[in-house]
């Protein structure tokens, strides 16, 4: 079975490795010629930590019709900021049946790719699912070498339109067992936990990163940030409440994910969490964690919030301090409403169009 891993960032090459590890035919795609000849030189990716081996990748390319043309899954690893261009790259390249999996999908990534897909007059049956979250928790050593830090044992993974999703967990979970059913995208977008952590604790540490002292960036947390995230966190829930679902709070997700950290407070449970452990702080605040987790993040779910009458005024105002901090406009180049095909839809529709696809 021929699987295309697009992206080789850290987790697409962890991802690519660990397939050819399990004997799938793996094309690697990434746009960066100097590193994928770097790749080509080294024949695969070596994988260490928690993870161990070398996995031969049949193909590296930087031409995403090599890479994507008769691939049974599509596995899109790229920062959510790429998701608009990769659903426009691969648009005349999808095959009837085709899984695309966004891994992850950060804040409706899958909604984002469907409206491209539609845009591009895409005609043929595919499967698109969403991941909450990355399935590892990994860091390129160099490239073509990449230590597994963690391994999540449960990843959320749903379809959009809802109705695939039981063909979509089907074919994925042979590849990855630690992926579990969500009722829907909505599940998946909301429980972005990243976008809760991540803009938080860049905020109140943003000059000692603008003054590059490192720190750990879990294992140094505070008892007041994180109650800060939890506060933060509480108005995500509302939302997801809104629309019927049951999301897990920070605190409880961080157990879900990683059953062996300890701890009792959402602090406690960040400072001990294995995964976490070696996780340095940016080096810049114009770093992914806010030039993604804004956008493609915190945006889209006070933009879902407000649609259902919600009051998020923590998010509203994360959004706007880091709009001003980094000299950004996210409202025009985030998910909005409008980016994800949703303007003008009440909550009742925006949830028929979930379910349904319609």
């Amino acid at each position: 079975m021929k699987i295309t891993v697009i992206g080789a960032g850290n987790g697409g090459q962890a991802i690519a490795g660990y397939l050819a590890l399990q004997g799938y035919k793996v094309y690697l795609y990434d746009r960066s010629l100097p590193k994928i000849e770097e790749l080509k030189r080294k024949r695969g990716i070596q994988l260490t930590g928690r993870i161990v081996g070398f996995g031969e990748i049949h193909c590296f390319t930087t031409s995403i019709e090599e890479a994507v043309k008769n691939a049974e899954i599509v596995m899109v690893t790229t920062v959510a900021n790429a998701h608009v261009d990769i659903a426009r790259s691969i648009a005349p390249y999808i095959s009837d049946g085709m899984m695309i999996i966004l891994n992850p999908g950060r804040t409706c990534g899958a909604l984002v790719f469907k409206q491209v897909l539609k845009e591009c007059g895409v005609k043929y049956r595919y499967f698109l699912g969403e991941a909450q979250t990355l399935v590892y928790a990994c860091r390129l050593i160099s490239n073509g070498r990449v230590n597994i830090i963690g391994v999540k044992d449960e990843v959320l993974l749903a379809a959009l339109p809802a109705s695939d999703t039981d063909c979509v967990i089907k074919r994925a979970s042979e590849i990855f067992p630690c992926f579990e059913k969500a009722n829907n995208v909505l599940c998946t977008s909301l429980e972005n936990i990243g976008s809760m952590f991540h803009p938080c604790v860049c905020l109140f540490n943003a000059a000692t990163i603008e003054r590059q002292s490192q720190f750990w960036f879990y294992r140094d947390m505070t008892e007041q940030v994180a109650g800060f995230i939890e506060a933060f966190d509480t108005e995500r829930l509302a939302v997801g409440k809104a629309y019927g679902q049951d999301l897990l709070s920070v605190n409880e997700w961080i157990k879900y994910a990683y059953k062996d950290t300890r701890g009792e407070t959402l602090c406690e449970r960040m400072k001990n969490n294995p995964a976490y452990h070696d996780i340095k702080a940016p080096g810049t605040i114009f770093t992914r964690q806010l030039t993604e987790d804004i956008p493609t993040g915190v945006l889209p779910i006070m933009e879902l919030g407000k649609a259902a009458g919600v009051k998020v005024p923590l998010l509203e105002s994360m959004i706007n301090i880091i709009e001003v901090l980094l000299g950004r406009d996210f409202h025009a180049e985030g998910r909005t409403l409008k980016n994800l095909g949703l303007w003008g839809k009440s909550k009742e529709e925006i949830i028929d169009y979930i379910i349904y696809g319609e």
